[in-house]
């Protein structure tokens, strides 16, 4: 038996977001996901349906959590950058102003932007790769982070720092505020708007987990086109690249991580509803809440790392700790807005919000992607529903 999308909310002007949902479940091409979208500050559409469990015997809940992967990085862009807004936190002073042992081989002139911005060099941690221990102590990440060297001269390329950027900030949090990233998302952000979504699960949570459907390296070769993406997934297994050598080699993580152990790069977990409703609160109000400046919103959406990335070795642009369009990530053909901002996972979540349309979406699943350095088909078509939907409401496309 499969389950088709049941639930909570479709606004008659975002219903074909719910037909295209249904669609890709009726393809066999879902197991079990989520899709929220928000406008002007509210929802108007909230779905789910199918499995939680690869057996499908676990049907998705309203109340289903998703293993983010990299959009993980967006709760602490969030975090950061509301902690930078409280405390007036200068994004051009030196990290080493707060965390002097950064300094060490050639770190002193970095600063929190060239991290927000994929641009400090710091992408690397195999000489002490992370591990399930490092990560419950947090201190040897800290320390790891520390005797780093920059893989090139900060702020003159960039390169995705897969696997330090969460920890990068973390650091920085808990060097003004005493809390890591999970932790000050939890008080300061997840409390206040009532946000089902975690870096470290509490552990009396009880909360009902998705089961990721791991994809197959075979499957993405597979379906990787020609040319960057193929020299992206042989980087991937060259033990010498520093592609390998940021996404793989710095990290020891064989087993499943306690989901209470905070990851704050890769292991976030949420429910569709819960990102939705924190990208809504970045360009605008939600319930009377705005977590940034319109002015900090501004930024966001400014590009400001563009061209081949050194790590994955695709295009990509940045602005300030978010993809932006002008990417395969961020395809123009799905209809994203020119100061669009979000995150996209290799396992194929995909979040982003549009200050001009006053647009938060996200998109949950487990069952995993063909893609990789794009947005996967699914998603894909959800955006496109979106924004045809939009004219309905009278928002200029």
């Amino acid at each position: 038996m499969q389950l088709y999308p049941q639930a909570g909310l479709t606004e008659d002007a975002f219903a074909e977001v719910a037909g295209v949902f249904e669609e890709n479940f009726a393809a066999g091409e879902e197991v079990g996901a989520a899709v929220c979208v928000y406008h002007r500050g509210r929802p108007v559409v909230d779905l789910w349906g199918g499995w939680a469990d690869p057996g499908r015997t676990d049907p998705w809940r309203a109340d289903t959590l998703a293993v983010l992967a990299s959009p993980t990085k967006a709760l602490v862009t969030a975090a950061f950058l509301h902690l930078a807004g409280q405390q007036g936190l200068d994004l051009d002073r030196p990290v080493a102003a707060d965390w002097p042992e950064f300094a060490a081989h050639g770190k002193a002139a970095i600063t929190p932007r060239m991290i927000l911005t994929q641009r400090s060099g710091v992408v690397c941690l195999d000489h002490a790769p992370l591990t399930p221990y490092a990560l419950r102590a947090h201190t040897p990440v800290a320390e790891a982070l520390a005797a780093a060297r920059p893989e090139w001269e900060p702020d003159t390329a960039h390169g995705y720092h897969a696997t330090t950027y969460g920890h990068l900030l973390s650091e920085l949090i808990r060097r003004r505020t005493g809390l890591t990233a999970g932790r000050y998302f939890a008080r300061h952000l997840a409390g206040p708007l009532g946000l089902d979504a975690h870096i470290g699960l509490p552990a009396d949570s009880g909360a009902h987990l998705a089961t990721m459907l791991e994809s197959k390296a075979e499957a993405l070769m597979d379906g990787a086109d020609p040319g960057t993406e193929l020299d992206m997934l042989r980087a991937l297994g060259d033990p010498g690249s520093l592609t390998h050598r940021a996404m793989i080699g710095s990290m020891r993580l064989h087993d499943a991580l306690d989901p209470a152990v905070e990851d704050p790069s890769y292991g976030g977990l949420a429910s569709a509803a819960a990102l939705a409703r924190l990208f809504a609160a970045l360009v605008g109000e939600v319930d009377g809440i705005r977590l940034i400046s319109p002015d900090r919103t501004e930024e966001l959406a400014r590009p400001l790392s563009r061209g081949t990335c050194r790590v994955v070795l695709l295009p990509s642009t940045w602005g300030l700790g978010f993809m932006l369009p002008d990417s395969p990530v961020f395809p123009a053909s799905a209809g994203l807005g020119a100061r669009a901002f979000g995150f996209d996972g290799a396992n194929g979540t995909f979040v982003f919000a549009d200050p001009d349309r006053e647009l938060a979406f996200a998109y949950v699943q487990n069952a995993g992607s063909r893609t990789i350095g794009r947005m996967n088909d699914r998603a894909h078509r959800l955006v496109e529903a979106v924004h045809r939907s939009v004219k309905a409401v009278g928002v200029p496309l």
